[in-house]
């Protein structure tokens, strides 16, 4: 039976993995999150192992690997605040780089792999084409060039590891935009939202299966992107929101970048290209609209 730990089990896509981990119990799984242990789901059986982690720590990432026996970690966590970010570099190196390297090199010496989820803030977003694998990286904030450091230490660490790179990610766990907008959209008569930012919403969900999908018919080392399928602005997908979620008493307004400044850069065109994960894992990808769909579905 293949050990694999799931950190960041608290968070969108860690709670989505939970859901995925339920319906594989021929792998024997271990969710961590720093604060406290992770509730296990209902009927997720002996196969299904919670603990709290600090992947900061690196004396007790070595004693958890070797203590479980782990064959493969799915890395979740990260600094996400973009913003605080730009403030506080140092704290986001620490969770986005030096733990994912940690990781990495724990489970190296005890000859596995790792996937570490990475993003579209490593590009700067002047493309104006969809990014491969191998465009040139060029982070414009703190936030991605932390997590492109730890792409760089995850690939030093453990040379056959998979990083999957995704944008605009939600769900119906924890805070994203959706959300917000939904609150939003019920409580104020108008709202002005960004329409020259331009990008794919990814159900995480949906990036949850891709990394089972991986996971199961075994990792190929390297670097890939993963979204939804489709492209929009910031200010579109609010209106798509507000359309499926039956909301009509809210105007939604366009705004351009300057108008809603903000510490940290955001790329204006983010658009990732999937080739390469749908060739290799024959993955069929949903429409960023039809996921949106699914996910309000369950929260109204």
């Amino acid at each position: 039976m293949k050990n694999i730990l799931v950190t960041g089990a608290c968070g969108q896509l860690g709670n989505e993995m939970q859901l995925q981990a339920a319906e594989h119990p021929q792998y024997r799984w271990f969710f961590t999150d720093i604060a406290a242990a992770v509730p296990a789901p209902s009927g997720a059986g002996h196969a299904f192992v919670v603990a709290p982690l600090d992947i900061t720590d690196q004396a007790a990432v070595e004693v958890f690997m070797e203590a479980h026996a782990i064959d493969l970690i799915v890395n979740c966590a990260a600094y996400t605040a973009v913003d605080r970010a730009e403030g506080d570099e140092e704290k986001a190196l620490l969770l986005n780089a030096t733990a994912p390297g940690y990781l990495a090199a724990a489970v190296e010496r005890r000859g596995g792999r790792l996937i570490q989820i990475s993003t579209d803030y490593v590009f700067d977003g002047t493309a104006h084409i969809p990014y491969t694998e191998e465009a040139p990286t060029c982070p414009a904030s703190a936030y991605g060039r932390t997590k492109l450091a730890g792409e760089q230490a995850v690939m030093a660490a453990n040379p056959s590891a998979m990083i999957i790179r995704t944008a605009w990610l939600y769900s119906t766990f924890g805070n994203n935009f959706v959300k917000t907008m939904l609150r939003l959209g019920r409580e104020k008569p108008e709202l002005g939202v960004i329409f020259d930012q331009v990008g794919t919403p990814t159900y995480a969900r949906d990036l949850a299966a891709a990394i089972m999908a991986a996971i199961q018919q075994g990792i190929v080392p390297g670097i890939y992107h993963f979204t939804d399928e489709g492209v929009t602005s910031w200010y579109d997908f609010t209106r798509a929101i507000h359309r499926i979620a039956g909301i009509t008493t809210c105007r939604v307004r366009p705004l351009h970048t300057a108008e809603y400044p903000t510490p940290a850069t955001r790329p204006h065109y983010s658009v990732l290209d999937k080739t390469k994960i749908k060739q290799t894992y024959g993955i069929n990808i949903p429409h960023w609209e039809d996921s949106l769909r699914e996910c309000i579905k369950e929260l109204l």
